[in-house]
């Protein structure tokens, strides 16, 4: 009797709840094989911590870019498809200066505004990390983010701004020929090469997080930066009047407009925040990873829009969750499946939450 009963119900359901009830077990058998590796010692602990981390650090830059995604969704209305190739413009601008600083005495200008382009150095011969030259590194951060900002609004002077009324597909489309404009500028400058532009990352002895008992300062200075972001953007959101502006546009442009908010203003604030910290992200993701790339925005672009659409279009909060469950994901994955197969996973959890909540985790939340 309970078994037709159960094949009732189960015939009752549509072929995307049959497809997410599978995903929804093939989780639980996963989370229950992990446990178990735990408790039998085949998963060491430092090992297991070691995801935990670097799936945090993943997390927060993900995050981080996926903020400024959801900002310009929220206030623009549009997939702005050109944002990875911002999050790489962050990562050139930024080392760019830095190497200008970093390499003073050490290699030729020409050298350093390139990036090493020329391989005439190395990140090593300017002992290039933060105790090594952290004004330089710092200083890096800083131009990232202003840089990044002056180009995103650049272009939204010259493409966006234009075509403001004339939908969501146009701007998609537009937002695509502005993403590959700004790769090959990059190329035309610094290149194709991959180059090593940071030191190996200092470490920090006796430091417990998780069960670790080392942490890279590079991945330090990354979750302190990212954190501290975010905590000011919802500080900025909640608690100005820019904020509430900002919010009560996301919610009704229309209604926004009547009573008197300055709606140019906001979606130049929007720009200048949602930008600045894309540019950021970018010049982080490259202290973590040490490497540089043209590539780099566009390769993380999917994981971007993944967490966006996670955690809920539109929303902040649910950018930065999103981010964090998709870095957390991809690296537990490293259990039982290696190399770029784990994003397979991160993107089967978002078909998963979409079936069974299609507005995503934080959805109806249209502002932060």
């Amino acid at each position: 009797m309970e078994s037709g009963r159960v094949r009732e119900s189960v015939s009752d359901l549509t072929w995307e709840e049959r497809f997410g009830l599978l995903l929804v077990l093939g989780v639980v058998v996963m989370v229950l094989d992990l446990v178990r590796r735990l408790v039998v010692g085949e998963l060491g602990t430092g090992r297991f911590s070691t995801f935990l981390w670097r799936g945090l650090v993943d997390g927060l830059v993900i995050g981080l870019a996926a903020v400024g995604l959801s900002m310009t969704y929220s206030i623009l209305r549009f997939a702005n498809f050109s944002h990875g190739d911002l999050v790489t413009t962050g990562a050139f601008t930024g080392w760019t200066v830095a190497w200008v600083i970093g390499g003073i005495g050490t290699a030729g200008l020409g050298s350093r505004i390139l990036v090493n382009a020329d391989r005439s150095t190395s990140a090593r011969e300017l002992d290039l990390h933060l105790y090594g030259e952290p004004i330089a590194i710092v200083a890096g951060l800083l131009f990232a983010a202003v840089a990044t900002i002056l180009v995103a609004l650049a272009i939204d002077r010259l493409v966006y701004r234009r075509m403001r009324n004339a939908g969501g597909i146009p701007l998609l489309i537009a937002s695509v020929g502005v993403a590959l404009a700004l790769r090959y500028i990059i190329v035309f400058f610094y290149g194709e090469r991959t180059r090593g532009v940071v030191r190996s990352s200092p470490v920090f002895d006796h430091w417990v997080i998780f069960w670790t008992d080392s942490v890279a300062v590079h991945q330090l200075v990354l979750v302190v930066s990212a954190v501290s972001l975010m905590v000011g953007l919802h500080l900025l959101l909640q608690y100005t009047k820019l904020g509430k502006a900002m919010r009560a546009m996301a919610d009704n442009r229309d209604l926004a407009l009547i009573t008197g908010i300055p709606t140019e203003r906001v979606i130049l604030a929007t720009w200048v925040i949602g930008a600045g910290l894309t540019g950021v992200a970018g010049y982080l993701i490259v202290l973590e990873q040490e490497t540089l790339n043209f590539n780099t925005g566009w390769f993380l672009l999917l994981l971007i829009f993944a967490a966006v659409i996670l955690g809920g279009i539109g929303s902040i909060y649910g950018a930065i969750a999103g981010g964090l469950i998709i870095g957390l994901v991809d690296n537990l994955m490293l259990v039982w499946i290696s190399g770029d197969l784990t994003r397979v996973a991160a993107f089967l959890l978002m078909i998963l939450i979409l079936i069974y909540r299609p507005q995503g985790l934080f959805g109806g939340v249209e502002t932060a």
